[in-house]
């Protein structure tokens, strides 16, 4: 048996809704050898960038892309990573997928790092902190920061029967100054709809979730709207730390406009009534004001 001592202490989470990949990655770092890298890839690998909207706010709209893009997307912020997926319609495979996970998960926590793995939390990503060989079990630390545990058997066939499981292996050596500029390429090309959803995406994420809080938004959709508000708002705080971090001050004081206003927009979503004509005006102005913020920052990250 093998457990890691991982916790969520000092990720930082301004609203609660950090999403559930982007906080475990960052955690699995942190209480790693990759401490240095552990607010970083939230941006470097675009996920502080990255936006998705469902036409009904379904939570799960904002985990629509391809899973394997993980992989590059953090590899991109100068860590090499192991990445296996199983998906609906591959049954040939689960097995054969399920065992190569394991093997990786028992690899990677040898190593001292923590394997970040969907559905963990309850269609939410989580880490695997250890293993039991012995007992055949996984240890687990889902989202809400408990600890748990499931059979290998179990892995890849939880609630949504979907395998995904990504590990840290080490450093590729990537130059500081290369990861800067991949990271606005790679903003970029999300912020103007490069990467694969059904939902609007990027920039275009904006004026269909304003479009949802002034035409649709009821007090029964308020829990959507704010879990939609508290993710996209927690990630925008990495995309201003990060910049500023690196020297981009113009893009760093444009991320900050663009994170006070989505933090704003959650705030008075969560404190008054959503019903209300004139709250759901002032949280459509707070995203106005950070979709023009940020699109100025897509055109100045599409030059660079």
């Amino acid at each position: 048996m093998k457990k890691l001592n991982i916790y969520f202490e000092g990720t930082t989470d301004t609203t609660g809704y950090l999403f559930s990949l982007a906080k475990c990655l960052s955690a699995a770092l942190r209480c790693s050898t990759y401490l240095d890298d552990a607010d970083d890839i939230i941006a470097s690998s675009g996920f502080a960038f990255r936006m998705w909207v469902a036409a009904d706010l379904c939570p799960s709209g904002t985990s629509m892309w391809e899973f394997r893009k993980q992989k590059p997307w953090v590899e991109n912020g100068g860590l090499a990573c192991n990445y296996i997926e199983r998906l609906w319609g591959q049954d040939e495979v689960e097995e054969d997928c399920r065992l190569r996970a394991i093997t990786m998960i028992r690899d990677s926590i040898d190593r001292g790092v923590a394997a970040v793995a969907w559905d963990i939390s309850g269609c939410e990503w989580g880490l695997i902190t250890g293993y039991d060989d012995q007992t055949q079990t996984l240890y687990t630390l889902k989202i809400d920061g408990k600890e748990d545990r499931i059979p290998y058997a179990k892995l890849g066939r939880l609630e949504l029967p979907i395998l995904s499981v990504l590990t840290v292996t080490g450093k590729t050596g990537k130059t500081r100054e290369q990861i800067l500029t991949d990271t606005k390429k790679l903003a970029a090309a999300h912020l103007y709809g490069e990467e694969w959803c059904d939902n609007p995406k990027g920039l275009a994420a904006y004026d269909a979730l304003i479009a949802f809080i002034t035409e649709r938004l009821t007090a029964e959709t308020a829990w959507n709207l704010a879990y939609y508000l508290g993710t996209f708002a927690a990630l925008k705080w990495y995309a201003w730390k990060f910049f500023e971090k690196y020297g981009e001050y113009e893009l760093a004081q444009l991320y900050n406009i663009v994170y006070e206003k989505w933090k704003c927009a959650f705030d008075i979503g969560c404190s008054h009534n959503v019903a209300d004509r004139e709250v759901q005006d002032g949280i459509a102005t707070m995203l106005s004001s950070a979709r023009d913020a940020e699109n100025k920052a897509a055109g100045i990250m599409v030059i660079s």
